[in-house]
């Protein structure tokens, strides 16, 4: 969320199964994120990057998650960048809704 995001498709060849990823997956635990992150810093980057976020609880911290950019580097045969997002409003699971993982 905070670093932005990417619509991807495969690139054209056979070798490449085609897949559709949710998301960097996770740098810390839900649990390791409790513990270890602020909430008066997660409020502060976020007013830095321009996002209003709704929902959510530190434990979907954008710090908790890996960066897009080095994750999509990591892809670069795999996937082709069709465009790139900086989201500016984002929605998510109230705090007291149970994770779906």
């Amino acid at each position: 969320m905070q670093n932005g995001d990417c619509h991807v498709v495969p690139p054209r060849n056979d070798k490449v199964v085609i897949f559709a990823s949710h998301g960097t997956g996770r740098l810390m635990s839900r649990s390791a994120a409790f513990k270890t992150l602020d909430k008066a810093a997660i409020a502060a980057n976020l007013i830095e990057k321009r996002i209003t976020l709704m929902g959510s609880d530190m434990d979907e911290a954008p710090m908790a998650y890996k960066d897009i950019h080095t994750v999509i580097a990591a892809q670069t045969d795999l996937v082709e960048v069709l465009a790139r997002f900086e989201p500016r409003i984002v929605r998510m699971a109230d705090a007291r809704e149970r994770p779906e993982d």
